[in-house]
């Protein structure tokens, strides 16, 4: 499989103690593939586990990874990207999600997100919701920089409710289907940035104006209106 390169901008900023951050450096991806492994492989069983401890695939080739630091320094969360021109999950080991007939949007103003997650060991829920809200401002500031305006995903059904009640207006485009090997139950979506942005500026310019700022003030929660809900630590396969 060969794999249409695109040269991406990377992301870096503070949100209070936390540290959001493309890796780049051989420790850090082998510090992201550690814990990658200890949700997908030996947590979630998604994928086989490896000797190594370490999961890599043969997207990271040309994907993007974006971890999460605390204060201490410790990789805390971590998504990856892949371009939207290139290769991606959905075309391969997701296709049985789509829709028969489905055409999804190819090129550069698209991206799919995967191995989304937040260090399970983390055994406060509220903070590991906050560190998830982080990671989803990691992802706009990433597709702001990068103009992409289509983000693809499959994840568990349930969660993406919990994307729409955060306020990302996901849009299914498949049916649910058990995946192997843990035949999770799991939803392809894509979300619109565009839509994004409208409707948070009727709805919650608040958090509209906090997700564009890098370093913005953490915002404090009202019910739904803009602040951090409870969210389950990994949900992106």
């Amino acid at each position: 499989m060969q794999a249409v390169m695109q040269a991406t901008k990377g992301v870096e900023f503070c949100e209070g103690e936390l540290l959001v951050k493309t890796l780049c450096s051989d420790e850090e991806l082998r510090e992201a593939y550690r814990l990658r492994h200890k949700v997908f492989a030996e947590r979630l069983r998604w994928v086989p586990p490896s000797p190594d401890q370490m999961e890599v695939d043969g997207y990271d080739a040309w994907a993007t990874s974006v971890g999460l630091f605390m204060g201490s320094g410790e990789l805390a969360g971590l998504f990856r990207l892949l371009p939207g021109d290139g290769p991606i999950m959905l075309e391969t080991e997701f296709r049985p999600c789509l829709s028969p007939g489905y055409r999804f949007h190819k090129g550069s103003d698209a991206a799919e997100i995967t191995r989304l997650t937040v260090d399970p060991t983390l055994t406060d829920k509220g903070l590991s919701s906050r560190l998830m809200t982080v990671l989803f401002k990691g992802v706009y500031q990433w597709s702001l920089s990068n103009d992409v305006r289509y983000l693809y995903m499959v994840v568990e059904k349930r969660f993406l409710r919990v994307l729409r009640l955060m306020g990302f207006p996901c849009e299914a485009i498949s049916r649910a289907v058990a995946l192997p090997p843990a035949e999770v139950l799991s939803v392809a979506a894509v979300l619109d940035w565009d839509q994004f942005r409208y409707e948070s500026a009727r709805r919650r310019p608040e958090f509209l104006n906090w997700i564009s700022t890098p370093g913005a003030a953490p915002i404090i929660a009202d019910g739904g209106h803009g602040g951090f809900v409870e969210l389950p630590v990994e949900q992106v396969a």
